[in-house]
């Protein structure tokens, strides 16, 4: 099963990429898990997860083709 990774904002600096690709991961917490292993920095960074651009708060299982945002906070004006 593919899913797709997207970072934003500082979370684009810490890994240096913006889109990642995962192999077999069945939901959300195993998704910050490899991420937070591969980019260490990102365990000590501010954000939140979305998939299939909902935020969630929980961990949430995953299907074929699913997106995962990591969204940093953010303000506006």
């Amino acid at each position: 099963m593919n899913i797709n990774i997207l970072l934003f904002g500082q979370l684009t600096d810490i890994t240096g990429i913006g889109t990642i690709t995962m192999e077999d991961v069945a939901d959300t917490d195993s998704v910050v898990q490899n991420l937070h292993r591969r980019f260490p920095a990102l365990a000590t960074s501010k954000y939140v997860v979305a998939v299939n651009k909902n935020i969630i708060t929980g961990n949430t299982l995953l299907t074929q083709n699913s997106t995962v945002a990591l969204l940093p906070p953010f303000s506006g004006g």
